[in-house]
């Protein structure tokens, strides 16, 4: 376990993996707002040769807002990333803690926010 983030390996494909883990985030209602395709990324960019690695921006469009109203510039720090990336053979679902993430920022009512985000990528990252 990582101290920022929750991480397991899985017995399953990357492309499994990804579509597991793509289904359970939209069971906690959240959907993803964009697709990085970092090893495409890096041989277009840099000509190298990396492993199947995806990061998600997982958002929950309710909390989101409410994260907003707490604290106007919370937008930095959103969406919650969640990464899939192949490792001989397996693949790992890494899932961003919001609480580790937002913890940086004084604010009682986002503090809350956070938690509660982050039970829900909890019962996602449980459940896949």
């Amino acid at each position: 376990m990582i101290s920022y983030g929750f991480k397991k390996e899985l017995d399953l494909g990357f492309d499994d993996a990804l579509a597991k883990v793509t289904a359970e985030l939209e069971k906690e209602g959240f959907g993803v707002l964009t697709e990085i395709d970092l090893k495409a990324t890096l041989a277009k960019k840099l000509g190298v040769d990396f492993p199947r690695y995806q990061i998600l921006g997982a958002c929950n469009p309710h909390n989101a807002h409410k994260a907003l109203l707490a604290e106007e510039d919370i937008g930095l720090m959103l969406p919650c990333n969640v990464i899939v990336y192949e490792r001989e053979g397996k693949s790992v679902v890494s899932v961003i803690k919001p609480t580790v993430a937002m913890g940086m920022i004084d604010n009682p009512e986002l503090k809350k926010i956070a938690e509660g985000v982050e039970d829900k990528l909890k019962r996602v990252f449980e459940a896949i």
